[in-house]
């Protein structure tokens, strides 16, 4: 399939500061998504490739905004989803926070140092596709 693409949660952030649509979960979920998308496509993704989200929700009566918001974005193939009720987000005005997982069919357009996971104090292998060479058991 290639490489994996995971977005942590993500909320209708612009790019100042401010929260987008305080209280209009359509609005959130739009601008939630281009967030996505644009963290996707420094990547050289795109939310085409996303597979799988995980929707983050203060009010359950949202749905329908969530998912017109959803089926505007996603249109021919929507991704699966997973939508929590939770008791609040980071800042009170957020109603939305998605989580996005894309698969990119073509791993080598995104730079290297993207596919490439080194863990922390261990070399290098170029043979795996994690990055990194195995440990032998104790």
């Amino acid at each position: 399939m290639g490489d994996r693409v995971l977005v942590s949660g993500t909320t209708a952030t612009a790019p100042d500061g401010r929260i987008v649509g305080p209280g209009d979960a359509y609005r959130q979920t739009v601008r939630v998504l281009a967030n996505i998308d644009r963290a996707l496509r420094s990547l050289g993704s795109s939310l085409d490739h996303v597979v799988r989200t995980r929707i983050y929700v203060t009010e359950l009566a949202d749905f329908d905004a969530i998912a017109r918001a959803f089926a505007a974005r996603f249109r021919r193939v929507r991704p699966t989803a997973t939508l929590v009720k939770v008791a609040g987000l980071i800042d009170p005005t957020m109603r939305v926070e998605i989580e996005a997982e894309a698969v990119d069919p073509l791993p080598p357009a995104r730079p290297a140092a993207a596919r490439q996971r080194v863990r922390p104090g261990r070399p290098a292998d170029p043979r795996r596709p994690g990055g990194s060479v195995p440990r032998r058991p104790a």
